[in-house]
């Protein structure tokens, strides 16, 4: 890497692993990089922001580029960014797809909704991306320099298709002794939970949202981290496994689930 993850105005969560925290509506998006390969996590909320990313990755990356983007579920400050990153393999939870071919203007109406300026909106709504792999259980991502990611769909929950995304604990520091691929620095496993986690104020269910089975979804998220993990919320600071609990029975409490 050129330069720090401080440098960039990221925050470094592991050796490798870094996210910041976008303008007005507080969204992560999350960037693990490997050797020759890099992946983001969510592009941002339209095509600036996109772009804004793209940069800041290729600066953190010492001129690569993003090679792989997951896509954690359809919604605009998520997705709408995706047209900026040209050429990449694109993840998302299977029937993701189906979400953003049918409702682009829904997506776009939304936007504006949340104060979107209405020809950016319309703009990226144009350009939507969809994903190109579609992940029904999980699937590991290979990004070289023994950096390895789990996509993992444990939807439904905020969304009807949300993706969890989990970089490895065991991954060794490129600038260290240990070099790329050798033993763990003894980091925490990362778990990006897309929206199925919020921090900055209460989970949002919308009407896309599956109440019914959002706590049973971060039952699986947090059999996926575990207790050590960092949990990455789509909006808001990182957490540990125990406000993924405490959120996950206030949900349950919320819906009359259990």
């Amino acid at each position: 890497m050129s330069v720090t993850w401080e440098e960039a105005g990221w925050e470094e969560l592991g050796p490798r692993v870094g996210r910041c925290r976008l303008p007005v509506w507080d969204c992560t998006a999350g960037l693990v990089v490997g050797e020759g390969a890099a992946l983001m996590i969510d592009a941002g909320s339209g095509l600036r922001e996109g772009a804004r990313l793209r940069t800041e990755a290729r600066r953190l990356l010492g001129g690569g580029r993003v090679t792989h983007l997951a896509l954690t579920h359809a919604h605009f400050d998520h997705v709408f960014g995706a047209a900026a990153f040209a050429g990449v393999e694109v993840f998302g939870a299977a029937g993701l797809e189906r979400v953003l071919a049918g409702g682009r203007d829904e997506l776009r109406a939304d936007a504006e909704r949340n104060g979107a300026d209405p020809g950016e909106a319309a703009e990226a709504a144009d350009l939507l991306v969809r994903p190109r792999h579609l992940v029904s259980g999980e699937w590991t991502l290979d990004l070289g320099g023994g950096v390895r990611v789990l996509l993992a769909n444990v939807g439904p929950g905020h969304t009807g298709h949300d993706l969890a995304v989990l970089v490895r604990s065991d991954l060794g520091d490129p600038g260290g002794a240990d070099g790329p691929g050798g033993p763990g620095t003894g980091s925490p496993e990362i778990v990006f939970c897309g929206d199925l986690v919020e921090e900055s104020g209460e989970p949002q269910a919308g009407p896309d949202a599956v109440p019914s089975r959002w706590p049973a979804a971060l039952d699986r998220l947090l059999a996926l981290g575990g207790e050590d993990a960092v949990y990455v919320p789509g909006h808001g600071a990182a957490v540990d496994a125990g406000f993924v609990r405490a959120q996950r029975d206030a949900l349950a409490r919320r819906f009359g689930v259990s």
